[in-house]
């Protein structure tokens, strides 16, 4: 996971929070997440991709915007207990999931949890 910090007026991106708060001086920001698993071959799930792309340019800075296909990744679909695709979960700004969907989401239902969970636009 990238979480972003700030250092001395500079902002920086880590690989991980760790890395972060090991830096004494660092105030970390997360962001709210979004992350849809699903398949690169599953009709909705293609409907969807052009979707992701426009909301993660848009919202780049804001929000992190992720897809996982399950079929090539299948530990995540177990990790993230899925059963059908496409599944989008929300995340909050704490990293704690606060919302799932499962089918296709259209961009203005996305925002809408985005914006519900700590996006700043």
């Amino acid at each position: 996971m990238i979480s972003i910090y700030a250092l001395e007026k500079e902002i920086v991106r880590v690989d991980s929070l760790q890395a972060a708060q090991a830096k004494n001086d660092s105030i970390v920001v997360r962001l709210p997440k979004m992350l849809d698993l699903g398949s690169k071959s599953c009709i909705p799930c293609k409907k969807m991709a052009p979707i992701l792309d426009s909301l993660r340019e848009e919202y780049k800075g804001q929000a992190e915007i992720e897809f996982i296909d399950t079929r090539e990744n299948r530990q995540a679909a177990s990790d993230y207990k899925v059963t059908l695709i496409p599944t989008q979960i929300f995340f909050d700004t704490s990293g704690s999931e606060v919302y799932r969907h499962v089918g296709f989401f259209p961009a203005d239902s996305i925002t809408f949890y985005l914006e519900k969970h700590g996006m700043k636009r």
